[in-house]
């Protein structure tokens, strides 16, 4: 069985502004370097043979390249505490189009579709429950802008769980443009 899931990794110019903005919330668990990436999809536990369905259906994807930037920071919730720090990108339609896409590609691959709302981001750090406070994380990043990138590409991915954390392996690399 292989973990799946399709996303765009951002430049190491990104990478290194979003690892500068990384700090002061106790017990976060912050993403590493090798772990950040903007999720268009999340596919999970599939067999070899479904996962080369989804590869040759995401294959078929045309959608133009185009430019972003990291911009802002917020956080997710769950049962109304803190449960993950991100940063925002923009513009979020080029993302969103993308996704849908994807979503589709997946759908004729055999696969159920995605029922969440699709938010772009790029998750920054987990929380667990006793995790200190994030209000002077958001207040001090929230208005951090990053650099501007193009996304040229998005790739397909097999993430292993280990318990110092995820280990996420590019499968497939398909070009946009």
């Amino acid at each position: 069985m292989h973990r799946l899931f399709v996303a765009i990794r951002p430049p190491a110019a990104v990478r290194g502004h979003l690892l500068a903005l990384m700090g002061g919330v106790a017990g976060a668990r912050w993403q590493s370097e090798d772990q950040l990436h903007l999720t268009l999809r999340f596919i999970g536990e599939v067999d070899r043979h479904r996962a080369a369905d989804v590869d040759a259906a995401l294959a078929g994807i045309v959608h133009p390249s185009f430019e972003a930037c990291v911009e802002g920071v917020g956080s997710f919730e769950r049962r109304g505490a803190p449960a993950a720090l991100w940063a925002g990108v923009a513009p979020p339609d080029p993302f969103k189009t993308l996704h849908k896409k994807v979503d589709q590609a997946i759908v004729r691959a055999g696969l159920e579709p995605e029922r969440r709302a699709y938010v772009p981001h790029i998750t920054l750090a987990r929380l667990p429950r006793d995790a200190g406070p994030v209000g002077a994380f958001l207040a001090s990043a929230g208005r951090a802008a990053g650099p501007a990138f193009f996304v040229e590409e998005f790739c397909l991915y097999e993430s292993r769980l280990k318990p110092e954390g995820a280990i996420y392996t590019v499968v497939e690399r398909y070009r946009l443009g």
